[in-house]
């Protein structure tokens, strides 16, 4: 079969929503679609009973009902029908009162700028479409606390300076006890006391109700308090208060971001197998990755607007998909590895390796037909930056097929509130097929909170660390010996303590087991 054959055969398009997906270049063979037949049946089965409001997440009891953000008349009951869409007109008025002035900094002033306090989900979401969808000059600047790093977080204080004074701060937590997001929280509240500023008059929570955050910021008369559900996860709460009110505040047209994650879930949820986007992504992955993983997912995007689409791509995919286990128990270490940048910036990085190199991964390109809001311009006689930037895709793309480098195209018209909740939706969705045809739960995430529980134990021994310190000296065995804890994480505990000048270093040798740390 030709190409033009292929391209013509597995060439989807939907004319409505200027939209397209082409997995001709995929090496998979027709046959693909009925030896996966029953597992695709099952997964449009377990679609349509998450979307019903079936238990999804059995460690923890609860639904997954991020489809319901942008239709609501798909929650399970009339009560949260009516609680998505009064949070909602919630979100979009505290916004628009802020634009309007009705809503002041404690100095009388309009607010000019914001700053998300969150980590994960919680932050990459509001990341995205700050870069993605914000105009040019949106009617609030913003910035992240996005991490537990002191110098990251006294950086941005220091680009924010004097405006400190009007800025708004959201602190974005579910539980309200992760605690990268509580140290951010309390370093801003830091930062704001010492300019002289109230902070309970500049600061909103984004929380579950009754939470610890929800509690604290109740009691302080924070500005105002807006809920995040326990069925909507962190990777997929971008169209929930989490997403919607940093949104709002820049100016973006949420509603119409909503429209497009409803209208291509409407398109995903109607549509079969062959003419089904998101199925056709899921089931791209598991051809790829003969549905154990083995090629990773590069994600390139030509704009610039998307550069940090594949940061968030990588949580949404590898947060869902990379489990130990499957739904009957087995062992299967499942998930997909997801990186990428921008085009045609990484034609200059690492499509050198993509091309010649080791053939482990296949490419997801992403072409944003429309070029430009202003008027072309040419860079020489006939061409303009657009034409370049096309050509640059289609180049990489034909240079990959011919050394059989796979890869997927998806395009739309261009990049605004609509697309990019389109693009957002279609991921999900292509996340939760692959789950049902892999036999994985997308929607719990033990290893994340394994990671949490070590953090915890580490923070607890160098406690025990700081004050059994003597100004005689110790070594890192002889500590660790003394308090019952890992020699290495004593060494490391120690030298953390001595480049923040809570230790001193007697000695140091060739040998971590020589070195001899005393109290600052």
């Amino acid at each position: 079969m030709s190409h033009w054959d292929r391209f013509q055969k597995y060439f989807v398009r939907y004319a409505n929503l200027g939209f397209s997906i082409d997995i001709s270049h995929m090496g998979f063979e027709d046959s693909l679609f009925t030896t996966l037949a029953g597992p695709m049946d099952g997964a449009f089965k377990t679609m349509r009973e998450l979307e019903a409001g079936a238990i999804a997440n059995p460690d923890e009891q609860r639904m997954v009902g991020h489809y319901w953000l942008r239709d609501s008349k798909l929650a399970p009951t009339a009560a949260l029908k009516q609680e998505i869409d009064e949070t909602l007109e919630a979100t979009l008025k505290f916004a628009a009162d802020v634009h309007a002035g009705a809503i002041k900094a404690a100095n009388g002033k309009k607010f000019t700028r914001v700053l998300v306090v969150g980590i994960g989900g919680s932050a990459l979401g509001p990341q995205l479409v700050a870069h993605a969808i914000t105009p040019a000059n949106p009617p609030l600047a913003i910035a992240f606390f996005d991490n537990t790093d002191p110098d990251g977080m006294d950086r941005v204080l220091a680009q924010i300076g004097d405006e400190l004074a009007t800025t708004l701060t959201l602190v974005i937590s579910k539980s309200g006890g992760t605690k990268e997001t509580r140290n951010g929280m309390l370093e801003a509240e830091a930062a704001y006391k010492k300019a002289g500023i109230d902070f309970a008059k500049h600061v909103v929570a984004v929380t579950g109700d009754g939470s610890e955050l929800d509690k604290h910021a109740k009691a302080q008369g924070w500005l105002a308090r807006f809920p995040m559900w326990d069925w909507v996860g962190g990777r997929t709460s971008i169209m929930s208060a989490v997403g919607t009110i940093a949104a709002a505040l820049q100016g973006v047209d949420v509603r119409q971001f909503l429209a497009g994650a409803a209208a291509m879930d409407a398109e995903t949820r109607q549509r079969p197998a062959r003419e089904n986007a998101a199925m056709l992504l899921a089931l791209m992955w598991h051809h790829a990755g003969k549905g154990k993983g083995l090629k990773d997912m590069v994600v390139l995007p030509y704009k610039d607007r998307l550069v940090l689409f594949s940061k968030y791509l990588q949580q949404l995919v590898m947060e869902s998909l990379g489990k130990e286990h499957d739904l009957s128990g087995a062992v299967v270490n499942q998930g997909i590895a997801v990186y990428g940048n921008k085009g045609s910036t990484d034609q200059h990085a690492y499509v050198q390796q993509l091309r010649d190199g080791v053939n482990n991964f296949f490419a997801t390109f992403i072409e944003v037909r429309k070029a430009r809001d202003t008027v072309p311009f040419e860079v020489e006689p006939g061409f303009t930056s657009g034409d370049y930037l096309q050509g640059f895709l289609r180049g990489t793309r034909k240079a990959l097929a011919e050394k059989k480098r796979e890869s997927i195209t998806l395009s739309i018209a261009e990049i605004n509130a609509f697309s990019l909740g389109m693009l957002i939706a279609l991921f999900e969705r292509a996340v939760s097929f692959y789950a049902s045809l892999v036999n994985i739960n997308a929607y719990h995430q033990p290893g994340v909170e394994a990671g949490k529980k070590a953090a915890t134990e580490f923070l607890k021994q160098l406690a025990q660390v700081r004050t059994t310190l003597t100004s005689t000296g110790v070594t890192a065995v002889d500590l660790a010996a003394k308090l019952g804890i890992d020699a290495e994480d004593a060494f490391h505990m120690l030298t953390h303590l001595e480049a923040n000048s809570l230790a001193k270093v007697a000695a140091q040798t060739g040998s971590p087991a020589a070195d001899h740390f005393t109290a600052s």
